[in-house]
């Protein structure tokens, strides 16, 4: 039943419903229940599109800790794993949201900061490691990583860009200007 009532708040998004015109009455009708079910479960409006929006952007594992350049790429893929087609639907809508509204900024900044904190983590690491130059910027380079993919799925950025490849392709080219030691053509973990 949970799962009906998630997925009628995510179709009603993804077919063009703003967050402000979502109402408990109409998604308890979409999902086929009544609005005291949903009250049941969920404590209101905010708690229920919370719990939606997670499904399409889950937390992020934990780094594995193998390298900085995997781990990046690991943080950076599941932007472009998430094959729920909604998704590419939802999120250019719910930038407006995030505009007009401090609540649904708080919201979105509740769903993305697990992880941008383990890249910020990551960053940080390859710093105290001596992998990555230590004066580098670590909130430029967390907007210069997870901007480009934001960029790719909201607005379709760079259609030539092979999607499958596109988290390697930035980070790659982003460590190559953070690398304590400058890497040979063709290495950009620096090894």
């Amino acid at each position: 039943m949970d799962e009906a009532i998630i997925d009628a708040v995510l179709d009603m998004l993804a077919e063009g419903s703003t967050i402000e015109s979502l109402s408990i009455e109409a998604i308890a009708a979409r999902a086929g229940v009544g609005k005291a079910t949903i009250y049941r479960r969920w404590p209101g409006k905010e708690a229920l599109l919370r719990d939606a929006l997670r499904t399409i952007k889950p937390f992020p594992a934990p780094p594995a800790g193998r390298g900085v350049r995997e781990d990046l790429i690991n943080l950076l893929s599941p932007l472009e794993r998430n094959r729920d087609p909604r998704v590419m639907k939802i999120m250019p809508c719910l930038v407006p949201e995030v505009h007009r509204s401090p609540d649904q900024r708080r919201l979105y900044e509740e769903l993305i900061e697990p992880r941008r904190a383990a890249i910020r983590d990551v960053l940080r690491r390859g710093m105290d490691s001596g992998q990555l130059r230590a004066d580098i910027d670590v909130e430029v380079c967390l907007a210069m990583m997870s901007g480009s993919m934001l960029l790719r799925r909201l607005l379709m950025w760079g259609p030539d860009t092979d999607e499958r490849e596109l988290a390697e392709r930035i980070v790659d080219n982003l460590l190559n200007g953070m690398l304590l030691d400058s890497p040979a053509p063709g290495d950009p973990t620096g090894k």
